[in-house]
């Protein structure tokens, strides 16, 4: 989740872009003679680097994963044993990706040739105070076109536009039911706050004094917070009734997922336990922690509590990083049978904190100096915000929601804050807590990146699975997507009514 997507040749069927994804097509190459066992060694290989690193496999491996991966080992190794060209065995590792649905898992695009000269990378354009907003707001933000709701909800009676998402940074306004239920509605279309030009817009004249990009970006993340939490208080002020979260084609982001969640409730929030695979990723994220923490032990002179607090923390990580160094599983168990995730059975994962931090929560005055209690909970970066709504929830996710997306469905659900409306999440869950290589297979070349981190719902289960709809809106048949907006704001709201005794 920490580390951005990277383009992928996911789901290519057709002919001429399978061959694409190989390094002879992409170099211009003839075609050389067709290899069926060097292919199958390539699936070999493919297997045996998610059986050391894929943070998932084992939750695949269980009947809860909803994957049936020796039905898929033995369909894939079929389709390897009847190719009869580069293109078809290509597909059949292709076929063997998509089979778990995870979109974290996926190929990422074929590597041109090396160069003898190659061009130098051009240098961080940081010359950026000498720009207008629009022109600088360009090289800091990327254009989003997700800003309208993921259903047309400003197209119904009843509802008037406060913010459009385009002059302002986020769409939103006030939907009244025939019978005087209001209903405030937000959308969230990325949890990146690089994906927000209107609000880089908005803050040029306080971002435009700050001496680097990296400087921008920091300020420009905390303006995204407080926009949010503005709407969120007017919303308060204004007494809706309840309110309405549009996360639907949201494909995630960073960890502001988890982090915003604090802005919906004024109760304790338990961030999700966070793991990370047996392998070098999973080290290099519990060194950088273990490393940070000591840091703040150092040089932030913390009091006795404190210093418990952080010590704490320092322990639970290293001892999981002495984990990682002892022996390792055989997940090779996966391709012959399936075992039940509730079991005692290893999975090739450790400990490594919540998806909020070190710890899954912290009270905002057990930590006076906010950058210390970052390095424990990162949410405190928001304590000004907490709390800015505090009635009922309903988010709505579609089968395009995503990754942090999820997240924030999932730690709001999981912590009784919100109900889920409209479709089950997408299923990418965790992601990447750390940049990692991706694993390149010897024959076709062809590269693939892997999750290395898993986040565990409420119930102990894996949140690729995907985060289910509590009040589920799905299409029908002949309805079109006004139709379904309006079932989906009533059905919010009848439930509203049921919950609150009305």
């Amino acid at each position: 989740m920490r580390v951005p997507n990277l383009s992928s040749c996911r789901g290519i069927v057709l002919l001429f872009a399978a061959l694409a994804c190989t390094p002879r097509a992409a170099a211009g190459e003839p075609a050389a003679t067709f290899d069926r066992v060097a292919w199958q060694q390539d699936y070999a290989q493919l297997k045996q680097a998610l059986e050391q690193g894929y943070a998932n496999l084992a939750w695949f491996g269980s009947p809860q994963g909803g994957v049936d991966l020796p039905a898929l080992d033995r369909q894939t190794r079929r389709a390897l044993s009847g190719a009869e060209n580069d293109a078809q065995a290509a597909q059949a590792l292709r076929d063997f990706v998509a089979g778990f649905h995870d979109g974290h898992f996926s190929f990422l695009a074929a590597l041109a040739p090396a160069v003898a000269t190659a061009a130098p990378a051009p240098a961080l354009r940081e010359d950026l105070a000498g720009l207008d907003a629009e022109a600088a707001c360009a090289v800091l933000a990327a254009a989003d076109g997700r800003v309208a709701f993921s259903l047309p909800i400003e197209a119904l009676p009843g509802f008037h536009l406060t913010r459009d998402g385009l002059v302002q940074p986020f769409r939103s306004g006030v939907w009244t039911s025939a019978d005087g239920v209001r209903t405030g509605v937000v959308r969230i279309q990325s949890f990146s706050a690089d994906d927000y030009p209107a609000l880089c817009r908005q803050e040029w004249t306080r971002l435009r004094d700050l001496p680097s990009q990296q400087e921008m970006k920091a300020e420009l993340e905390d303006a995204w917070y407080a926009s949010l939490a503005a709407i969120l208080r007017e919303f308060a002020q204004q007494r809706v009734d309840t309110l309405l979260v549009d996360v639907g084609s949201n494909p995630g982001g960073d960890d502001s997922g988890d982090i915003a969640t604090r802005l919906f409730s004024d109760r304790p929030l338990q961030a999700a336990p966070l793991l990370v695979s047996q392998a070098a990723t999973g080290a290099a994220y519990l060194d950088e922690q273990i490393e940070r923490l000591a840091g703040a032990i150092d040089r932030r002179q913390p009091d006795r509590r404190e210093r418990a607090l952080l010590r704490e923390a320092s322990t639970a990580f290293a001892a999981s990083r002495r984990a990682l160094d002892g022996p390792a599983c055989d997940l090779s168990w996966v391709w012959h049978e399936r075992r039940d995730w509730t079991t005692g059975h290893c999975r090739r994962l450790v400990p490594a904190g919540t998806s909020a931090g070190p710890l899954g929560h912290l009270p905002a005055e057990a930590v006076a100096d906010l950058r210390l209690a970052h390095r424990l909970d990162w949410t405190q970066d928001t304590r000004a915000h907490w709390g800015s709504w505090t009635g009922p929830v309903y988010l709505l996710t579609d089968g395009k929601t995503y990754s942090s997306a999820e997240m924030f469905a999932a730690r709001l659900h999981d912590n009784g804050v919100a109900r889920t409306l409209g479709e089950r999440s997408g299923g990418d869950g965790c992601g990447f807590m750390v940049a990692a290589e991706p694993v390149r297979l010897s024959h076709s070349g062809l590269r693939l990146r892997m999750p290395n981190c898993v986040r565990l719902r409420g119930d102990g289960s894996d949140e690729v699975a995907g985060v289910a709809a509590d009040l589920p809106v799905v299409p029908r048949e002949g309805e079109g997507a006004r139709a379904r907006a309006q079932r989906a704001l009533e059905t919010a709201a009848e439930d509203w009514r049921a919950q609150a005794g009305r």
